[in-house]
Formats: C-alpha cells, sequence, structure tokens
C-alpha cells in the first residue's frame, strides 16, 4: 500500500471557500475526497503526492478546521503509525489550543491504536498544518491512499 500526507491552509470568501483553497493548497482540490477510517495495509510505504485525475474518487483520512472568527489559532493534525502487520491513521484538530498540545493528543492515540492491537511501532509520523485567521480561514491535513487508478499519466 502507498500513501501520501499532505497539509493546507488558506483564506477564502466563505467558509467553504477556504475549505476548498485549503485543499487545493495541499494539492487535493481537484479530486473527490472519500472519507475513511484509520487502517493501512502492512509495511506502507509513505510518497510524495503524484499528480491526481481530476475528478478521482480519492479514499483518505481527513483533518479539517475552519473558523470565521479573526484571530482564532487553528490547527488539523494527522498521526500514523506504521507496523509489520498494519499500521494506524488518527485526526485530531484544535482551535485556540496548545499546537504541542494537539500534536502530542494525536500521537498518544495513534500509540494507544497500535498497542492495543499488539503492533510494534516501526514509524511514527505526524503531520499538520496550522494557521492564525484573518478573516476566514482552513486548515487540513490528509493521509491520501495511492493506487495507480487515481494517478495522471
Amino acid at each position: 500500500m502507498k500513501i501520501a500526507i499532505v497539509t493546507g491552509h488558506d483564506e477564502g470568501p466563505t467558509k467553504l471557500n477556504a475549505f476548498d483553497n485549503a485543499l487545493s493548497n495541499a494539492g487535493i482540490g481537484d479530486v473527490n475526497l472519500i472519507k475513511v477510517s484509520s487502517m493501512l495495509a502492512s509495511n506502507t510505504e509513505i510518497c510524495e503526492l503524484p499528480k491526481l485525475k481530476a475528478g478521482a474518487m480519492v479514499n483518505c483520512v481527513l483533518s479539517e478546521i475552519t473558523s470565521d472568527t479573526p484571530g482564532d489559532e487553528i490547527i488539523a493534525v494527522i498521526a500514523v503509525a506504521i507496523g509489520e502487520e498494519l499500521g494506524c491513521v488518527v485526526e485530531t484538530t484544535g482551535i485556540n489550543k496548545d499546537n504541542d498540545e494537539i500534536i502530542n493528543e494525536a500521537k498518544d492515540m495513534v500509540k494507544y491504536m497500535m498497542n492495543k492491537r499488539d503492533v510494534e511501532i516501526k514509524e511514527l509520523i505526524v503531520k499538520y498544518s496550522a494557521a492564525t485567521v484573518k478573516d476566514i480561514a482552513s486548515v487540513v491535513s490528509s493521509v491520501v491512499y495511492l493506487d495507480n487508478e487515481i494517478i495522471e499519466g
């Protein structure tokens, strides 16, 4: 199994536009995202995001938050733990909370999921997007499940 981990942030004139702009900033704005639960196959490989076919149906784990309150501090976090037998992904968000606290929460959750399954973590990756809201802002972090049918070219 191959995945890409992406993050993005942006502002927009409406909450929907800010979210759409953040998706585009992350490189996943021109596809249809299908939210899936948080499991990975054994020895999952992390890759750079390739160019995706416009309109493709793309499985992902998505962390996102949008705010229209100027001055809000927003963060979207993805944590990925990979083991030999399987892997787990968690997503979480925060608004006006300490970023380190939210990041550590994500790490703790994914470690718990792996421990509960008696799977040793070989690799732990955390990615996040954070922003201070000017007018209307959105941040996204996502694990994108890759297969040849959704990749352009």
